[in-house]
Parts: C-alpha cells; structure tokens; sequence
C-alpha cells in the first residue's frame, strides 16, 4: 500500500508540476489536461505495442502533449478564446485524436509488453526488490524533472514567465509578445501532463482514453494541499511543495478507498472528497490571508 501511495504520488506528481505551471506561473486555468494526460497514456501505449523502445514512446508522449498545449494557447491567442473555454475545446476535441491514435478502441492492454518499468527491475533483479526498483527510479526522474524546472524558472525565460503571470502589461511594455509566451508555456506543461499519462499507462499495465476524466481537478488539490503544507515564494520550495501535494493527495485517495467503507464511502465519493480538499484548501489560503492583512494593519 505504500509502495503504491508513493509510485503513484510520484507519477501524479509530474502532472501537477505541468497543472502548477499554467495556474500558478502563467495564470492561465487550462482544461486541456483532461485530454493531454490521456493522449501521453494511448501514444506510449501504442508504441509500445508497436515495437518502439519505451524511451522513445515517452519522447512521442511529451511531444503529443506539448502539441496539444499549442493548439490551446493558438485558439486562445488568435481567435480571442478566453482560456477555460479553448481548454474545453482542446479536451473535447482530443478524445476523439486519442481513439484515433487507439485504433478506433477505447483501452489497450499492455501485458505481455517490456516497459521501462520492467527494463528497470529486470536491470535490478537480485540487487534490490521490484518495488522498491520502480519506487526509487521514479523519485529520481521526479527529481530530475524538479530541478530541471528549478533551473528553468531562474533563466532569463523563466523569470519572464512568472512577470507574465503577475502583470501582462508590464511583459508588453518589455517588448515580449506574450502570445509566444502562453504558446511555450502552455506547451511544456502539457508536455509534463502528457508525460505523467505515459508513465500512468505502463505502472497501471493499461491505456484507457477516459484516464483523464477529472485529472485536473487532482493536480490542482495536489497543488493547493502543497501550499497547505509549505509556505514559500522560493522556487525550489514551490515545486518541492507540488511534489509533497500529489503524494499527500494519493495518501488520502488511498485511505478514502481501502478505509471508507466504514463510514459507506465507496469509490464514486473520491471525487467529491478531491473537490472538499480543493474548498478547504482554498478557505484556509484565503483565511491566512485575511488574517495577515489584519495583523499588519495592527
């Protein structure tokens, strides 16, 4: 069980980075999630099944992803779109790709298929357990994929993307086109959304084109519960805190799943206790908030 937690907290985690990045860094509320992390389930999935090298089925996954993101930001950007409702578009639209991608099915199975998570234990067998092989690799791509942004945010480019979040005029002003921003942007974090799908599919042995319903309502209780936990503005911290998020958030689906019969909560309640979260967590930031005002004013 908690092998399970933290596996599957890790993998959520790196959508919730892509989830934190249109929300909290570019203030653009993207719906497109609900598609993107499927799309990198069925394109890993089908390549897989096709022979490809898992390696180059999670490259294709983050390319499809971020292609997707484009197409958002574009029907955003030069039809006027406000953001939610090109997100919708993006989504209802990539349900359909993504059956396409399928071969016209709904799911695809993946026994019987070498994986990067069975290249991974196969290359541990006799050293360590399997568990514990799929657990310690995904905290080092987790870890990798952190710092990498970590970097990312103190370039020149990353520090423009948080001005663009915070005051777009201000980003004109400079002379930079925050059309090209939100295209970038909104790429590379549904790049992470659809590269999460991609490792989803081959830790859970199945590609199902409704594996999205609803993510994004978990990324961003991942991201809020992570901001529940750690109070900072470093950008080191504010990835970390996304991590610890989707990991708490997966404890808690865990616990309402194997514990919830007590109180007769059954599995169709989850969705409901992930939206309390979100309410809660979103009464408590804005009490905090409240409440500093008052104790400066004092």
């Amino acid at each position: 069980m908690l092998e399970g937690i933290f596996v599957e907290g890790l993998i959520y985690a790196i959508m919730a980075l892509g989830v934190f990045f249109t929300f909290r860094i570019l203030d653009f509320p993207d719906l497109t999630v609900d598609g993107s992390f499927p799309m990198g389930a069925v394109i890993m999935a089908t390549s897989l099944t096709g022979g490809m090298h898992p390696l180059a089925g999670l490259f294709l996954a983050f390319c499809g992803g971020v292609l997707a993101g484009f197409v958002t930001a574009a029907i955003h950007n030069q039809l006027k779109v406000p953001h939610l409702l090109a997100g919708i578009l993006t989504m209802t639209m990539l349900y359909s790709v993504n059956i396409r991608i399928l071969g016209n099915r709904a799911n695809l199975p993946l026994l019987r298929v070498d994986t990067i998570i069975t290249h991974v234990t196969a290359a541990t067998q006799g050293l360590i357990p399997a568990d514990w092989a799929s657990l310690i690799f995904f905290v080092l791509v987790v870890l990798a994929i952190k710092f990498a942004l970590d970097i990312f945010f103190h370039t020149d480019m990353g520090l423009v993307f948080g001005a663009l979040g915070n005051n777009e005029q201000m980003v004109r002003v400079q002379g930079v086109n925050p059309a090209t921003l939100k295209i970038i942007g909104v790429g590379l974090s549904n790049g992470l959304v659809a590269l999460s799908g991609a490792f989803a599919a081959q830790y859970q042995g199945f590609a199902d084109v409704n594996l999205g319903q609803g993510i994004v309502v978990s990324g961003l209780a991942s991201v809020m519960l992570g901001e529940f936990i750690i109070k900072s503005n470093r950008i080191g911290m504010l990835t970390l805190r996304v991590i610890l998020g989707a990991i708490l958030f997966k404890a808690i689906m865990y616990l309402g799943r194997f514990y919830g019969y007590y109180i007769n909560m059954t599995p169709n309640d989850l969705k409901l206790i992930a939206g309390v979260l979100i309410i809660t967590s979103l009464a408590v930031t804005n009490y905090r908030r409240i409440r500093g005002k008052g104790g400066t004013a004092a």
